[in-house]
């Protein structure tokens, strides 16, 4: 075990793995700490940083990227390193990274969807949400994805922020489109869809829907796409007039309803798109022979357990919408990781407070730690990793305090070798802001933040046009 490395002769070396939100948290906070000297390694499979900050933000959401300025400061701290387009598990393994590092930490986040479990989920035009904001946002697993936009009639599953994007971007006009950093192959795509409705269905009732007030507001703000709310949606049954009542209420969930009783009031002014909200309302079935034409629902009514938790109950009201697109976002799992203990049942890596415990005996695996959504499942807002990613950093820096940190056996910094001999074609960040300067280069005369590049191969090109790679800041 460690004997509290904490001077810069003898550093405490952590590899991060994961450069989203929660890795930069992580890896600021370590870099700050006081009375220790830290070194740390930020891994990520991509070539580019960022994480859910560049593939799943919203691309009409600038603001809320800027937080990247953040990390950018980070990523100039003495001690920082990153190694993009590396991917831990396959081109170097977690023993690996154990061997050369005091500690280890998981920021890996949670990619992947949840199912629906319902017949006719797979038929084409039935697609995850992740995918369809992957390939709006040019992530390079999803470039070559198709959408098919020619149906009238889109169904959004689902009723959080993620839902609201994507029934957003369905409806964005092409001036709307233009001006963002939307990568261009879906630009192309979603100027010449032919949706005209966007029908949004939510399980349980309007007070309960997880999507926060901005991004609601939103929704009656565009261009040329109309909001529609049935007053009938937005009728509070007792429940539900109950939980708004409650001591514990949400601010945020009275306002929504404020602002969707006022989208009721509406009168449609015949824009090029519609956006509908739906409530209690679940898919059973989607329809179809070769392909997606309907969707089957059933009406919901809310019930109340002795907690006074609402949820919702199946009743016998059934529907069909016609549609040729349905969009499934209702929620995110994590992916396990080879060689680290997960939980199936929650999708995230098995920890306590940050601290990774072994799956047959529970007790701490020494040196392994996790943050972000892999650690705590899909929840809150990007500022929600900072507080996670530190209370994981202050379970790392007790267990360093009382000795509890194993040693590395490869004392030689070989890492730059290894990562050179197995992947070649790595990305440091000076290789890393080659390609920001460059996506920022091309955005430019068009007015846009950034024209991202979308294939592996064109960002490698970039990023090692010059420059040494594998120097720590």
């Amino acid at each position: 075990m460690s004997d509290q490395p904490e001077t810069p002769a003898r550093p405490l070396k952590v590899a991060i793995v994961g450069a989203g939100p929660a890795g930069f948290y992580a890896a600021g906070q370590l870099l700050a700490a006081k009375g220790v000297a830290a070194e740390v390694d930020l891994f990520d499979k991509l070539p580019t940083p960022y994480g859910l900050v560049r593939f799943g933000v919203a691309p009409d959401h600038p603001k809320i990227k800027s937080v990247t300025r953040v990390y950018e400061k980070i990523a100039q701290k003495p001690g920082f390193r990153f190694f993009g387009n590396v991917e831990v598990g396959k081109d170097i393994t977690h023993a690996e990274l154990l061997e050369r590092h005091h500690a280890v930490l998981y920021a890996t986040g949670a990619s992947h969807d949840r199912r629906l479990g319902i017949p006719g989920e797979d038929l084409p035009g039935s697609h995850p949400a992740t995918e369809f904001v992957a390939w709006y946002n040019g992530h390079p697993e999803a470039r070559d994805l198709e959408f098919d936009l020619s149906a009238k009639r889109a169904v959004v599953i689902g009723n959080g922020n993620v839902a609201v994007d994507v029934a957003r971007m369905l409806g964005l006009d092409a001036g709307e489109l233009r001006e963002t950093d939307t990568a261009d192959h879906a630009i192309e795509a979603l100027i010449a869809s032919e949706v005209e409705e966007i029908v949004m269905l939510g399980r349980r009732g309007l007070a309960q829907a997880a999507f926060t007030n901005p991004e609601l507001r939103e929704l009656g703000e565009m261009a040329d796409c109309d909001i529609v709310v049935d007053p009938a949606e937005v009728a509070l049954d007792e429940h539900s007039a109950r939980w708004l009542e409650r001591d514990d209420a949400d601010v945020r969930e009275k306002r929504n309803v404020e602002i969707a009783t006022e989208y009721s009031t509406r009168t449609p002014e015949g824009k090029k798109r519609r956006i509908v909200l739906r409530f209690l309302a679940s898919p059973v079935r989607i329809l179809g022979e070769d392909r997606v034409e309907g969707i089957e629902i059933v009406r919901n009514e809310l019930v109340a357990d002795d907690d006074g938790w609402l949820s919702a109950r199946p009743t016998e009201e059934t529907e069909v919408i016609e549609c040729g697109l349905v969009l499934r976002s209702i929620g995110y799992r994590g992916t396990k990781l080879h060689d680290v203990p997960f939980d199936d049942q929650r999708a995230t890596i098995r920890n306590v407070g940050g601290r990774v415990i072994d799956e047959n005996d529970d007790e701490q695996v020494p040196g392994v730690y996790t943050a972000g959504w892999i650690k705590r499942g899909p929840s809150g807002i990007i500022g929600t990793n900072k507080k996670c990613a530190q209370g994981t950093v202050d379970a790392l820096l007790e267990d360093l305090e009382s000795g509890q940190l194993p040693e590395p056996t490869v004392t030689e910094d070989d890492l730059p070798e290894l990562v050179a001999e197995r992947k070649p074609d790595h990305v440091d960040w000076s290789a890393w802001s080659r390609i920001d300067a460059h996506e920022q280069a091309l955005g430019e005369p068009q007015g846009r933040p950034r024209v991202k590049l979308t294939r592996i191969s064109e960002m490698v090109d970039v990023a090692t046009a010059a420059g040494a790679v594998g120097e720590r800041t």
